[in-house]
């Protein structure tokens, strides 16, 4: 049906290329991935007809409740497939078998689609995007009907179903479906104006935004994102920041940075930095290609900038939320708030919680679990404030159940605000807060390594480390005190030796936590050949002599790298190179 990867495969076979072949053709998409877009036309077929059925068997109005499909600006020309492509093929399967489908007329931050499943109740909602990906990948996000992604055991079931419809049916092809079909409806003026309403809920200092002489400058990496952060700082009363005119437009090459991914920091963000020097701006906001995170730098005094770290923003959003709360809230009983982060972030939110008096709690990494606990505590009358993960997602409020760079850039750019009224910077004010929390100093990166089979060595070395079902009890000159490994369920700090977090056998993760107060974790990525390391030294409050905590942190991943990974070794290659 698609004629470029037809003369492709044609090719590949001619040429005697099996291997190539068998990559292409010879796998199941999975939940968790991300993959070259040239698996996507063929296999969506199997993958949608395996929701359709699932769905029809766990809801018996389906049909009248419907589908959400969103869809982000990436498109190969290699492939002749773009997400618009994708979306309508899904659509298609859809509305062959006479479900009513929201099909958003363009294209969307991905917090849109959890969104619209709640606010149109439907059963279920997919966002064709591959984020902040290469541009040769694409994927999918699948959403429950609760707004959260899906978790255990819907993944699982919907994977049979797909083993269950091995060929396309009748009318899966018709793409042009989505524009014929009276079951199709476009959500996206409600969605877009429920969702800034909704916005002003976390805006809490209007009329200084209104007076405010800051300037912003905003990158949407040539996604998504820049007409939604625009309607969103409107809607808080702001100006409009600033578009780097570069980026500003959707490009499905992102031609302009060497990768799509505002979290590598300074050396993608340079356009927006030099345009902000420019223009006297001193805060960057930069969404993602699908708007679902966000990267901020703030330039110092000195002329330099920074470029804060997930963890770093997260200490500024928690901080913001619960003190705004606490303003307006008064006689509410701190003893119901909830904030969260997964396992792999920093522990600043439960130091702040420690001493004001609210809940924190840990989730397993991945924003599914968040979204899902969220939920769970909502259902349950408690109020959830903010949660985040390090890799710069961040949740303020609830009205979206998932990662919101779209929400987040604002309610940044109402802090640095609020903060230039108390003639403090964003940077100023994170010190005040770990003065205040005990500091936090945590480093995050990673390796390539693109064979799988070392990946595994590494881990399972590891879980044999000085004898069989042994750990190590050093790294170094660095004593271990507790060990857990997500993937087999062990945890040597609990009585019976078992995890209090669900086991997850689909990843590798192992968690060390060390004498000097430092926690470690080494952790495969679901989507890039990558081990990602996560390490962060947690002080008591008074404890304040940063550059001594950073040396230590310091040393400390040094000796994890050299005898835990072992990059020579294992011809690991390093994020620098």
């Amino acid at each position: 049906q698609n004629q470029k990867t037809k003369e492709q495969i044609e090719s590949l076979l001619q040429n005697g290329q099996h291997e190539e072949l068998r990559d292409r053709l010879c796998c199941r998409l999975t939940f968790g991935t991300a993959a070259p877009n040239y698996f996507f036309p063929f296999f969506f077929f199997f993958f949608f007809q395996g929701i359709y059925k699932y769905l029809e068997r766990n809801f018996s109005d389906f049909k009248q409740r419907g589908f959400v499909v969103g869809y982000d600006t990436r498109g190969q020309v290699t492939s002749n497939c773009s997400s618009k492509k994708l979306a309508k093929l899904t659509a298609a399967v859809l509305l062959a078998k006479d479900v009513l489908v929201y099909f958003f007329s363009t294209y969307v931050p991905t917090p849109f689609v959890p969104y619209a499943v709640q606010q149109l109740g439907a059963v279920a909602g997919v966002m064709i995007t591959a984020s902040h990906n290469r541009k040769e990948d694409n994927g999918y996000k699948v959403y429950w009907e609760n707004g959260a992604q899906i978790t255990s055991p819907h993944d699982k079931e919907i994977i049979k179903c797909i083993e269950e419809c091995v060929e396309p049916w009748n009318g899966s092809w018709n793409e042009n479906l989505v524009d014929t079909s009276p079951l199709r409806q476009d959500p996206l003026k409600k969605i877009c104006d429920s969702y800034m309403e909704d916005l002003t809920k976390i805006c809490y200092h209007r009329e200084l935004n209104v007076q405010s002489s800051l300037k912003f400058v905003h990158t949407s990496f040539h996604g998504v994102g820049h007409d939604y952060v625009q309607l969103a700082f409107k809607a808080f009363g702001f100006q409009p920041p600033i578009p780097v005119p570069e980026q500003k437009d959707p490009d499905p090459d992102f031609s302009t940075v060497k990768c799509p991914n505002p979290e590598e920091g300074e050396s993608v963000l340079e356009l927006s930095l030099r345009l902000a020097e420019k223009e006297n701006a001193k805060v960057v906001v930069a969404t993602d290609p699908d708007a679902d995170r966000l990267a901020v730098a703030e330039q110092q005094d000195n002329g330099c900038w920074k470029v804060f770290t997930g963890n770093e923003l997260a200490a500024l959003f928690g901080w913001w939320m619960f003190s705004r709360w606490k303003n307006c809230s008064q006689d509410a009983d701190v003893s119901n708030v909830y904030m969260l982060a997964t396992t792999v972030s920093s522990k600043i939110l439960r130091a702040i919680a420690l001493q004001e008096g609210f809940h924190f709690e840990e989730t397993l990494p991945g924003f599914k679990w968040i979204g899902s606990r969220v939920k769970n505590l909502l259902d349950n009358g408690k109020e959830v404030l903010f949660a985040f993960e390090e890799s710069i997602g961040f949740m303020c409020g609830t009205s979206v159940l998932d990662k919101d760079g779209v929400s987040a850039a604002v309610v940044i750019a109402e802090m640095a605000t609020y903060l230039q009224g108390q003639s403090l910077s964003l940077a100023q004010k994170l010190v005040d807060i770990y003065e205040t929390y005990g500091y936090h100093i945590s480093k995050t990166s990673y390796f390539l390594c693109y064979d799988p089979p070392t990946i595994k060595r590494i881990f399972e070395r590891l879980r044999n480390f000085d004898g069989p079902q042994s750990y190590p009890s050093c790294c170094g000159i660095y004593n271990i005190l507790h060990v857990r490994d997500i993937t087999t369920g062990y945890d040597s700090s609990q009585l019976n030796k078992k995890s209090v977090l669900p086991v997850s056998k689909s990843s590798q993760m192992i968690t060390f936590t060390f004498q000097n107060g430092c926690v470690a974790t080494l952790r495969t990525s679901g989507t890039e050949p990558k081990i990602k390391y996560y390490a962060e030294m947690c002080a008591l409050p008074g404890r304040s002599d940063r550059s001594v905590l950073e040396e230590e942190l310091q040393k400390l991943i040094e000796a994890l790298i050299e005898n835990f990974l072992e990059p020579d070794k294992n011809a690991l290659t390093w994020r620098s190179a």
